[in-house]
């Protein structure tokens, strides 16, 4: 064997991997290591050189000669230089920067809910925790009632109000876990066990896996999080929506035909009446004030006048259905709030644990998808999220509603975009690039958001109200027609602004009568189009089946699976460009700042401000005038700078759908 130059058996002595001198003398059989350790040595060294070089310079080893690539690719790369290896984990690293991120704002979260649209804000929240309430009573035997729900709602609302890093999303009792709760109701009780104690050891069994996630930043996978998930999911919630509704409608048939058809008639005008309200607030009829007060109140007024409704003439002879309640302050079953979770044999501890990994999955992405959507690129936000942290929070709220008996509470979707959508401050932009008739026509563009803490809070605190004995009795004269119509509102306002019904417009307009201005216009395979949307309609019917089946408590890993499906095998099919228009990223660097930025973005986007502009100071506001406590902005210079951004937006290919919903426009 040749021997390296410098190296004898009998002048030196040499050092092994761990680095401590072995003897001089080298026996045969070590003799043979010496070139493979040269040579592992060597292209170590040359690594180190490599990552230094791609830091230091300020071009890509991509631009070289003979290399393609692309300047985001290098970035990459020298981000990959700089970060650790991937299997170490730095732990409690998310949660601590989120907390720093965040904290400097919290005084002013406070202070900058002196704004009229926190009043519109808090009311619409408390009504959907009232539909699901009689949803769940119904399917798990009078379990879990409108006490449950409402209390589950309060700790949502107060936790994540005072707590939490992102007090714009919204918490409480949504579609998706209602379906969960009574899956597991279905396949538990049959066997004898304790309904109560097996879904409080879920909760504490989740619990303990959501410390885990978030104490290893587990939720810095949310940066594959895309609109192609977020669209999905939405659409799915807004089918169970609708088919909540429906539910109603049919178990109405038990009180007779006309109640069943006075029902049906009710809840259908309930939902011309809500979406109604919100065609007004869009358009340019009545004053401003009476437009915005429509828009805001429409759909509780809505609510209140449609119970009074049914007593009128001869519909106060039909019987209906209404909200069940109880006792105010007390479970709906004889039971106390805090639940014995050692009535249960050991051997169902452990069954819970399969269940409680399915809801981790399930609040893994629920809750931060509707981070995101709630934080989306369509608003101008200016104070940061925190994902980790919030997920920690998650897992408390998650081991208590196990302990006191009540719905385990998560982001709410439609309900948490919603939200931030009623904290906008609008104003009108006239568009000066139109010609010839179109001259001249205004477009209504977000002007700022009221990022605040009180919303929450107060909603909370509301409904904590509401189970009151005097509030109790009101809500019970609520009749379940009108619920079921408020789950076809919500329904159908999620659906409206949702990006597959957009895409579905867009391809059965007429080709003739289409603006090339759309941004689905510059897609130059129109085949890409239809087959993005048949695999978003594919993942949703996917999603829905499943959960109309009693393997419905499996439905979460369907959902999940979105992700490295967008992730991994739609680039095979679509180009990027393609991808770029179909599937922007559901909130800004700025927003994603948390988990790292957003999957493909160039690492010098994390560092820039909203949507890519500069960040903004907290302390930057509007003066605002009489116009603005209607939700209108009264200065000039923000709006168009936020119109013009929303208008690169779509030209980059972000569909900013939820802005588009007529009812919180």
């Amino acid at each position: 064997m040749p021997r390296l130059s410098g190296l004898t058996n009998k002048t030196r002595p040499t050092k092994t991997l761990s680095g401590k001198n072995c003897p001089a003398q080298w026996s045969n059989h070590t003799r043979y290591l010496q070139l493979p350790i040269f040579i592992l040595a060597l292209c170590r060294k040359m690594a180190e050189v490599r990552g230094q070089w791609q830091i230091r310079l300020p071009f890509s080893s991509s631009l070289l000669p003979g290399h393609q690539g692309s300047e985001a690719t290098l970035s990459r790369e020298a981000s990959a230089a700089r970060d650790p290896a991937w299997w170490k984990i730095n732990l409690f690293r998310g949660i601590a920067k989120d907390i720093k991120r965040r904290a400097p704002y919290y005084w002013s979260d406070w202070k900058d809910a002196w704004d009229y649209r926190v009043v519109p804000a808090t009311v619409y929240i408390i009504l959907p925790a009232l539909a699901f309430s009689l949803d769940m009573f119904a399917k798990t035997a009078s379990s879990f009632g409108v006490n449950e729900v409402l209390l589950a709602s309060v700790l949502g609302s107060v936790v994540f109000s005072i707590l939490a890093c992102q007090p714009l999303v919204i918490v409480g009792v949504t579609g998706p876990i209602t379906v969960f709760n009574y899956t597991v109701y279905d396949i538990i009780t049959p066997r004898g066990t304790n309904y109560f104690a097996f879904m409080c050891w879920i909760g504490l069994w989740s619990m303990v896996m959501h410390w885990v996630l978030a104490i290893t930043n587990a939720c810095n996978g949310v940066t594959y999080v895309t609109r192609f998930s977020c669209d999905i999911f939405g659409f799915y919630v807004a089918f169970i929506y609708l088919q909540k509704g429906i539910q109603v409608l049919t178990r109405q048939w038990a009180s007779g035909e006309a109640a069943a058809y006075l029902s049906i008639t009710v809840a259908l005008l309930v939902l011309g009446a809500a979406y109604l309200c919100g065609v007004i607030g869009g358009s340019t009829l009545f004053q401003r004030y009476v437009r915005k007060f429509i828009e805001d109140y429409g759909t509780p007024l809505t609510i209140v006048f449609f119970t009074g409704f049914v007593h009128i003439g001869r519909m106060q002879g039909v019987e209906l259905e209404t909200l069940p309640t109880n006792k105010a302050f007390f479970p709906t079953q004889d039971r106390g709030w805090f639940v014995h979770f050692w009535d249960i044999d050991v051997g169902d501890v452990f069954i819970a644990i399969p269940f409680a990994i399915l809801l981790t999955i399930l609040f893994y992405f629920d809750h931060n998808v509707s981070a995101l959507i709630a934080q989306g690129t369509e608003f101008p936000l200016r104070k940061p999220a925190g994902f980790h942290w919030d997920i920690f929070l998650l897992g408390w709220t998650t081991g208590i509603a196990g302990l006191l008996g009540i719905p385990f509470p998560n982001g709410l979707i439609p309900q948490a975009p919603f939200h931030t959508n009623s904290l906008c401050v609008t104003r009108q932009v006239t568009d000066e690039s139109e010609t010839g008739a179109e001259k001249g026509h205004t477009t209504r563009v977000v002007d700022h958001v009221v990022e605040q803490r009180v919303s929450n809070l107060a909603q909370g605190l509301l409904t904590l109200g509401t189970m009151s004995g005097p509030l109790l009795i009101v809500l019970h004269l609520i009749p379940q027609g009108v619920l079921a119509g408020l789950f076809f509102v919500m329904g159908v306002q999620a659906l409206e602004g949702n990006g597959i019904t957009l895409k579905m417009v867009y391809l059965a307009k007429d080709r003739s009568l289409t603006t090339g201005s759309h941004s689905l216009s510059r897609v130059q395979r129109k085949g890409a189009i239809w087959s993005f949307v048949a695999l978003e309609l594919f993942g949703f019917g996917a999603t829905f089946a499943i959960t109309q089946t009693i393997a419905a408590i499996g439905f979460p890993v369907i959902i999940l699976l979105l992700i490295p499906v967008r992730t991994f095998l739609l680039p095979k099919y679509f180009t990027r460009e393609e991808l770029l228009i179909l599937d922007a990223p559901t909130a800004s660097p700025f927003t994603m700042e948390s988990v790292g930025g957003n999957y493909g973005e160039e690492v010098n986007d994390l560092h820039r401000g909203r949507s890519g502009n500069e960040r903004p100071g907290s302390s930057e506001r509007l003066d605002e005038d009489d116009s603005t406590e209607r939700g209108e902005a009264a200065g000039e210079s923000t709006g168009e700078k936020n119109y013009e951004l929303q208008q690169q937006q779509r030209s980059a290919g972000g569909l900013s759908h939820r802005s588009q919903s007529r009812s919180t426009r």
